[in-house]
């Protein structure tokens, strides 16, 4: 669980580093997502079971307007880690652990476990790593040395049957294969469940951040094969520099902080200290 968290704070502080050395703009847009900062201590207190967030004396609410509640302290504090690493500018759109929770909460498209597990099962069958490119021919091999053995551990692993298939149709994924899966996501509570949809979509593969939740592979290597063929193209052709890190970057944070939210909304142990984090 430390490589995750380490993953997702290296990779926000890089982010931000990129994003801001990089912006063209002479005069500064408005963006909704972005407000000054009000506040000077992010700090965590328990209510009845549940964490909140409180932003000096104010308690944290959701865009709808509910008191901002975590059932795990470890996720309570690693949201109002966030917090307290913003600097003057508050950047929401960059806090990403705070709008999963947002998600769970306010639930604005009102998605029910089903909702939420038949939207990760639809990547069964057109997960990234089942799509492949029969040339160039060395794209070919690459796609096989570093997708395959992942498709192989999914298949011993949740004992699925699952191909890969170089046409325009989607491979055809067998019912058992759906069933198991769905089982297997149905085992996660409400929360972990919306950091899983979070992180496939993201990901572009269910396979994949199954593999991460597993710890068959970490974060970066997740990333790096959701990329191959982005990766193979920027090789050979080159690539805008600045733009490809935060490309990446972003990528990073992303299924970092999905990997984090299943863990830590999946966990019931309490952590003693009642201080946030700060940077």
């Amino acid at each position: 669980m430390a490589a995750p968290m380490r993953i997702y704070h290296s990779a926000v502080k890089s982010f931000l580093n990129v994003s801001n050395s990089h912006c063209t703009c002479s005069v500064r847009r408005f963006n909704p997502r972005e407000l000054k900062k009000f506040y000077k201590n992010a700090t965590i207190s328990q209510t009845n079971g549940w964490f909140e967030i409180n932003l000096d004396k104010k308690k944290l609410k959701t865009p709808n307007g509910k008191v901002f509640q975590v059932p795990n302290e470890a996720l309570a504090l690693a949201v109002a880690t966030e917090w307290n690493m913003q600097d003057k500018i508050v950047k929401r759109h960059y806090m990403h652990l705070t709008s999963l929770c947002n998600m769970a909460l306010d639930n604005p498209t009102y998605k029910s476990r089903e909702d939420l597990v038949r939207s990760a099962l639809h990547y069964a069958e057109t997960d990234t790593l089942c799509y492949r490119l029969d040339e160039p021919e060395d794209l070919a091999k690459l796609e096989k040395v570093c997708w395959d053995p992942i498709l192989e551990w999914a298949r011993k692993r949740y004992d699925i049957e699952i191909e890969s298939t170089t046409g325009l149709l989607p491979p055809e994924v067998p019912s058992s294969t759906y069933n198991k899966l769905r089982r297997h996501l149905l085992s996660y509570g409400d929360w972990a469940l919306f950091g899983f949809l979070y992180g496939t979509e993201n990901l572009k593969s269910l396979i994949l951040m199954l593999a991460v939740v597993d710890k068959h592979i970490d974060v970066k290597t997740a990333v790096t094969l959701s990329r191959l063929e982005q990766n193979y193209q920027t090789t050979k052709w080159g690539n805008v520099e600045w733009y490809h890190d935060l490309d990446i970057e972003e990528l990073h944070t992303r299924v970092a902080a999905a990997a984090l939210f299943i863990y830590w909304s999946s966990e019931s142990s309490s952590i003693i200290q009642k201080t946030a984090i700060e940077f």
